[in-house]
C-alpha cells in the first residue's frame, strides 16, 4: 500500500531531525558525516517541495471565483465543493 503524501512528509522530516541531531553532536567520521549531510540535504529538499506544494495548493484554494484572494474562502464554500477538494 503507498503511503500517503503527508506521511512521507512526516517520516521524511523525522529522518532530517534525526540527522541533524547526530551531525550537532560531532561524534561521526568525516566520511560518515559526509554521507549524512549529504542525505541530509536531499530530505531537506523534499521537504522543502512537499511544503512548497501545500502552499500552492492553499493559495488555489483561498481565491474566490473571480480569482480575487479572499480570507475566508473554506467558509465560503459549499460542502459539495468541499468533498470535491478532499478527492484530489
Amino acid at each position: 500500500m503507498a503511503k500517503k503524501k503527508s506521511e512521507a512528509f512526516e517520516e521524511a522530516l523525522k529522518k532530517l531531525q534525526g540527522i541533524v541531531e547526530k551531525l550537532e553532536r560531532g561524534d561521526l567520521p568525516l566520511e560518515d558525516a559526509m554521507a549524512s549531510f549529504t542525505e541530509g540535504v536531499k530530505l531537506a529538499k523534499f521537504c522543502h517541495q512537499k511544503l512548497e506544494e501545500a502552499e500552492n495548493k492553499i493559495q488555489e484554494l483561498v481565491k474566490d471565483e473571480e480569482g480575487n484572494w479572499t480570507g475566508s474562502a473554506l467558509e465560503k464554500t459549499p460542502p459539495e465543493k468541499l468533498s470535491e477538494l478532499d478527492r484530489d
